[in-house]
């Protein structure tokens, strides 16, 4: 029978063991591939970014980082998927703003979105333009103010869908302005695009990304950016800040997430590398070609910024009492 001084000191060494075996579990992760599930459908802001880390992480790693799109219900499907995966850190997922920040407001949510994810690292953020048709005389976004306070509901706005980070980003410019416009919501960013360029709706807010190309191409006006600070990809065009319009900053991000219960040691493996990857030039390079700013994060301070538009976007989604249809 062991002594009671025997067993203290099993108990001990235990516990010194397991002390010592995070950093070593760490180092050994990851020992086979990698999968990223990305909750939206290929070739949006959110699916190229988690591609650009998926390929450094793979020649970081020397393991394969496979990305998986599993798209349907608003990012809900998804993130459902990687929120009831194993938490080995095999299994990881590239979210944003709307299935990290908004859903929990407008949707039934198949698990718990206070718990669910173990926050890694912030990979860039998306910020949204302010875009104009070609019927709109206006060149800022107080001419603009000024146009919809003359007729008031006349102007319209066009989103991506009801519920969606760039419909929110309207709501709240139009709180900042003290202006009331009509919305008309698409299925989808391409189709609101086409329509704003054929002049049947007065303005947009869509990410660089998608906007850009047509700003250059002199299709469309850019007449802000609705994050904090400029878009590289833009830097000739005024935050909404900048032009008057105060208490307006919006937008989107993507940020990479793990199910809850995965290793600490692991979690911050993967922020320190991801954190690598972004400081990378050719990374930020490709990143603001794209129309995102390059940005990365600790664990906590992810949280923060998840914790805070949560926040933000719930009070806008309850105020203006807006509901997915």
């Amino acid at each position: 029978m062991m002594t009671i001084k025997r067993i203290s000191h099993l108990l001990a060494l235990g516990a010194l063991c397991a002390v010592h075996s995070a950093p070593t579990f760490a180092q050994a992760y990851p020992s086979k591939p990698v999968t990223v599930v990305v909750p939206f459908s290929p070739g949006g802001g959110t699916d190229i970014g988690a591609r650009l880390i998926a390929q450094k992480l793979t020649a970081k790693w020397g393991q394969s980082v496979i990305v998986e799109n599993r798209a349907g219900a608003g990012g809900l499907v998804g993130a459902d998927l990687v929120a009831k995966a194993k938490p080995d850190g095999y299994t990881l997922l590239v979210g944003n703003v709307g299935t990290q920040a908004i859903n929990q407001s407008l949707y039934k949510m198949p698990y718990n979105a206070d718990t669910a994810f173990a926050p890694i690292s912030m990979i860039a953020e998306l910020p949204f333009v302010m875009l104009a048709g070609p019927s709109v005389t206006a060149k800022t976004p107080k001419e603009f103010v000024a146009l919809a306070k003359a007729e008031p509901g006349k102007r319209t706005y066009a989103s991506s869908g009801q519920g969606g980070s760039p419909h929110l980003t309207a709501e709240i410019f139009q709180g900042a302005a003290g202006v009331k416009l009509t919305h008309v919501p698409y299925k989808g960013g391409g189709p609101a695009m086409t329509d704003l360029m054929a002049g049947h709706v007065d303005i947009l807010f869509a990410s660089v990304l998608e906007g850009s190309g047509h700003v250059k191409a002199g299709k469309l006006k850019a007449l802000a950016v609705s994050s904090a600070t400029r878009s590289p990809a833009l830097p000739d065009v005024p935050t909404l800040a900048e032009a008057g319009i105060a208490n307006s900053e919006s937008g989107s991000w993507i940020a990479m997430f793990a199910p809850t219960g995965t290793p600490q040691a692991i979690v911050d493996k993967i922020a320190a590398d991801i954190k690598e990857a972004v400081a990378q030039a050719d990374t930020k390079q490709t990143l603001i070609g794209q129309g995102a700013t390059p940005w990365s994060t600790t664990p906590s301070e992810l949280k923060a910024i998840i914790e805070r538009d949560r926040v933000r976007y719930g009070k806008v989604i309850t105020d203006r009492s807006i509901k997915v249809e």
